[in-house]
């Protein structure tokens, strides 16, 4: 597998499907990469450090791979049986039921059926505190819940979007993945014209914690250098839509493309060029989890083909639990152009959760964070910071703190309903995960609950004083 030369200075790209034992193990001791099987590459001789790195990439992806089935067996078992009991009311009237033979058995393409993660957090309606004219804090909680929306199935989104929002559902799609050869991306758009301001908004879904093929697009950390740009996290690149051998082509051949599906960047972009022709309709984007680096890096391929007309109309970015998406040149790269063309870009994060301090900002890694942190405790008060605490996760010296923290979270699952309202009410799952994350704190903290509850009950002044300040 090539690399268009004019689109990659170097890059370094791995191959776990086609590993053996004895090179996987040789890779630790030997610096000539580039003679390996399963690695693609045009860079310099590796550290050990990051061969190491690889090493446990690899690893991860093979063991994900192999266990992708029973991961997803277990995945599709649990949901089900969240919504067996959810369809006959509560577990007591299931049981009732299955003596009756009269159990409502759920349809998992029904709009009634709520993913794994849509057990977490159950609510459906936007906050109506939170006004049109309220500007990016609208935003922020509008995105917020399309990204929790978008992980559940089409029928699901759609009815959400039109019965509860009021607003125009415009699709939900699965994007193809040149690498993996299977659709492995989704995101929905929709269209609110609630406002003064004729908006569209992209939501792309984040990792599903059952889908192996999207924990090995986390795992990877395949990369790949942009002349003038900087180093992209490869696979996110592939999730958007990165295509062998020839990378990022302004314009894909429809006689050429023999997919099942379609690629998430130019199918995206193509319908975002349809609807902003003749009209003066802007789009955000916005993403939860590995969601939240699509959308970021959604704008940076715009950049890099030169849509001047769809980055005059992207009104702003807000992911939320994001990964590090690029290094530090790639950050400056994007602060520029998103400055010169007044794009807001506001990075939400909550506590001590995990993800947004992946892949690690070291030595090895390089990976940085960009744009505005819109960071939140767990009081759920606001404040904009250079960098999240803790900003690598592993540090022995807070994990007895974070421990601490995850305490006084789960305390505040059965406290806040009455703090805050019954909108806020917390269910058994999340109160066992927060339980969980006493032991491994950073995991529930990733979840969408908090997240909800950051852009409703954070301070209303903090992204209107933020962006007014970084504008100007």
């Amino acid at each position: 597998m090539d690399c268009n030369k004019d689109f990659a200075h170097s890059y370094m790209l791995l191959k776990p499907e086609e590993v053996n034992l004895f090179d996987l193990f040789k890779i630790l001791f030997s610096t000539d990469i580039e003679n390996r099987k399963f690695v693609d590459s045009k860079a310099k001789d590796e550290t050990f450090e990051r061969r190491w790195l690889m090493f446990i990439s690899i690893v991860v992806q093979k063991l994900l791979q192999f266990g992708s089935k029973p991961l997803s067996w277990v995945g599709s078992w649990f949901e089900m049986c969240l919504n067996l009991v959810s369809s006959n009311r509560n577990i007591g009237v299931l049981f009732l039921n299955v003596f009756q033979g009269s159990v409502v058995v759920p349809s998992k393409t029904s709009a009634a059926f709520i993913s794994f993660i849509g057990n977490f957090d159950k609510r459906v309606e936007l906050d109506s505190s939170i006004k049109h004219g309220d500007g990016s804090r609208y935003f922020a909680a509008l995105s917020m819940m399309a990204s929790k929306a978008s992980y559940e199935n089409i029928a699901y989104i759609k009815t959400i979007v039109q019965d509860h929002w009021k607003m125009e559902f415009l699709g939900s799609y699965d994007f193809w993945n040149d690498y993996q050869e299977k659709a492995t991306t989704q995101a929905f758009l929709l269209r609110d014209k609630t406002n003064e301001q004729d908006t569209i908004v992209v939501a792309f879904r984040g990792t599903e914690p059952f889908d192996a093929d999207a924990w090995c697009s986390d795992f990877d950390i395949s990369w790949y250098e942009i002349p003038g740009v900087g180093n992209i996290h490869g696979g996110f690149m592939k999730s958007l839509g990165l295509q062998k051998s020839v990378g990022w082509p302004k314009e894909t051949s429809e006689e050429d493309d023999k997919r099942p599906a379609p690629l998430a960047y130019y199918a995206i972009r193509e319908i975002l060029r349809e609807i902003m022709v003749n009209n003066e309709t802007k789009f955000i984007l916005t993403g939860h989890s590995q969601g939240g680096s699509l959308a970021i890096l959604f704008p940076a391929v715009l950049a890099l083909h030169e849509e001047k007309l769809l980055l005059e109309r992207l009104e702003g970015v807000y992911t939320f639990g994001q990964p590090r998406v690029g290094d530090e040149r790639f950050g400056q790269y994007m602060e520029k152009m998103l400055r010169d063309r007044g794009i807001k870009y506001f990075r939400f994060v909550y506590g001590n959760d995990v993800v947004p301090r992946l892949p690690y900002d070291d030595k090895a890694l390089m990976f940085k964070h960009f744009g505005t942190c819109v960071y939140y405790d767990r009081h759920y008060e606001g404040k904009i910071v250079g960098e999240e605490p803790n900003k690598n996760y592993f540090s022995p010296l807070r994990a007895i703190p974070m421990m601490i923290n995850a305490f006084f979270e789960l305390i505040r699952s059965f406290t806040i309903s009455y703090t805050k309202g019954h909108d806020y009410k917390e269910g058994w799952l999340l109160w066992t995960f927060r339980v969980i994350g006493l032991v491994v704190p950073g995991l529930p903290a990733h979840s969408t609950q908090d997240y909800v509850n950051a852009t409703r009950l954070g301070s209303p002044e903090l992204l209107v004083s933020t962006y007014t300040n970084i504008t100007q």
